[in-house]
């Protein structure tokens, strides 16, 4: 049986390799990473050095530094399966989706209508949702599945966070 964090905490027993609540990376396996980089840079206008690491063997990676402190990186699927010592599946659709909360509906619309001119399918379009906010699904050229939503609830941090390679909007603040 799982004990909650807090017990732990107050009994004063930590186990030395506990898993810290955050998540700073998130790899998404693509077939084709020219086309992967396009889309995600010239299409949704997120800022990065491009590939780098193809002086290394299965090296080649693409970065785009998000705001708080979160990296999104592109990984070929057969790189990522040699690295991790996994099968590469071609079954991406609909396991996950990744959220990206903006500020308002009308900039749902505008990032679905961006998402569609760089040839995402989108799955579902920008409609009322009946937890109150308003969203959109579609699919990379990957097929990896992102929503896009306006949440009435949260706010999003208007700051845009310029790192080393990239800039984007976004941060949930509340």
């Amino acid at each position: 049986m799982a004990v909650p964090f807090k017990t732990l905490v107050r009994r004063g027993r930590m186990l030395s390799g506990m898993m810290k609540p955050r998540i700073k990376v998130l790899t998404l396996a693509v077939e084709d990473l020219n086309r992967s980089l396009a889309f995600y840079r010239d299409g949704l206008g997120l800022r990065t050095d491009g590939v780098i690491g193809q002086e290394f063997e299965e090296g080649a990676v693409v970065f785009f530094e998000l705001a708080n402190d979160m990296i999104l990186a592109l990984y070929p699927a057969a790189s990522l399966s040699k690295d991790a010592k996994i099968v590469a599946t071609k079954a991406r659709l609909g396991a996950v989706s990744i959220g990206h909360i903006v500020k308002s509906k009308h900039d749902v619309d505008a990032l679905v209508r961006d998402a569609r001119r760089a040839k995402a399918v989108v799955t579902d379009p920008p409609k009322d949702r009946f937890w109150g906010g308003y969203s959109a699904y579609f699919h990379d050229p990957d097929g990896h599945l992102w929503e896009v939503a306006w949440n009435p609830a949260w706010t999003v941090a208007d700051r845009a966070v310029e790192c080393g390679v990239g800039l984007t909007e976004g941060a949930v603040t509340g």
